[in-house]
């Protein structure tokens, strides 16, 4: 299965974005908003400046309290795995796995064209068992 499979199925469109400027209040709003928990960091909506995550807005709160007045760019991520819409899921399962990672965009020619997290993945591998799960009895069961 592709990338492009998954990102096709989701229901929701486009990705949420955020600036390298913007306050941490204002991403915490957008991931509560949006019910998301992470967001693509990008000056203009097309390119990957970096991936903010709830992870990030906790582990900066332990170290600094004060961390709610800073900047997205402050603690974001900026060096971002991403992968293509060509790419495989079993690929990005692999990157995710050894990476450790939640959330991954997806970048076409340069611009950013979706994000896929874990429970996509997920989503995506069951959705595929269960096809093949039901195959499967379906031939044993032939009469």
């Amino acid at each position: 299965m592709k990338i492009t499979e998954v990102l096709n199925a989701k229901a929701e469109g486009g990705v949420v974005t955020i600036t390298p400027d913007a306050g941490v209040r204002e991403l915490i709003a957008l991931l509560a908003e949006h019910n998301v928990g992470a967001l693509i960091v990008s000056a203009d909506g097309d390119s990957v400046d970096g991936i903010v995550s709830e992870r990030d807005v906790v582990r900066h709160l332990h170290h600094d309290g004060t961390v709610i007045n800073n900047t997205v760019g402050a603690i974001m991520t900026d060096v971002v795995e991403t992968c293509e819409p060509g790419s495989t899921l079993d690929d990005l399962m692999e990157v995710m796995t050894r990476r450790r990672i939640r959330h991954v965009p997806v970048v076409d020619g340069g611009r950013l064209v979706g994000i896929v997290s874990i429970g996509d993945v997920v989503k995506h591998k069951m959705s595929q068992l269960e096809f093949e799960r039901d195959q499967l009895d379906s031939y044993v069961h032939q009469t």
